[in-house]
């Protein structure tokens, strides 16, 4: 394991969704769900959900380079969301929901932009993607019944229902090139 571990933080939707997603990934040794991209400082889950804050739900991903890289995170954040559809994924509406990737330094917006650019190009995708690249300014946690949602609460319809066929979506794609062993 790499002695210096490096962040990315995305947006892409509830944040339930991806920390359980982030948790499946070899290489990523700590996920932490919070909010991210705001004007106010220390928002709580009801702040955000008004829409009228400017944060998105995001993940703080903590991850060893040595195990897994950048571009493979971007990949795993591409291909387990909707990035075409703006302030939306599936029934959870606003801008507290948009796909974002919040840059940290120039080599990873650079990344981002041009994952953004060859994805358009490829087809890979109906629409264009509409997924904002920022610049990170802050990132506020999460309360601590959001921490592992999934994984304490799977039985729960939402988890059921939409984590659920995410994560199975995520290992049918990446198999054992990505995943950890469950």
């Amino acid at each position: 394991m790499s002695e210096n571990l490096e962040t990315a933080v995305f947006a892409s939707g509830c944040f339930w969704c991806s920390e359980a997603i982030f948790n499946e990934v070899r290489g990523v040794m700590d996920v932490k769900s919070g909010y991210s991209g705001g004007h106010i400082e220390n928002p709580s889950y009801e702040d955000v959900c008004t829409g009228t804050t400017g944060h998105a739900e995001s993940v703080r991903v903590k991850y060893d380079p040595d195990e897994i890289s950048y571009d493979d995170l971007l990949e795993i954040f591409f291909s387990t969301h909707d990035p075409t559809t703006l302030n939306r994924q599936g029934n959870d509406i606003g801008p507290q929901y948009r796909s974002a990737i919040f840059y940290l330094d120039d080599q990873q917006k650079e990344k981002a932009l041009k994952k953004i650019q060859d994805l358009n190009n490829s087809g890979e995708f109906k629409k264009p993607i509409v997924t904002q690249v920022e610049k990170f300014t802050n990132f506020y946690p999460a309360e601590s019944y959001h921490e592992r949602y999934f994984e304490r609460n799977s039985s729960q319809p939402y988890c059921m229902f939409v984590i659920s066929p995410k994560i199975k979506k995520f290992r049918k794609k990446f198999g054992e090139s990505l995943a950890t062993e469950s």
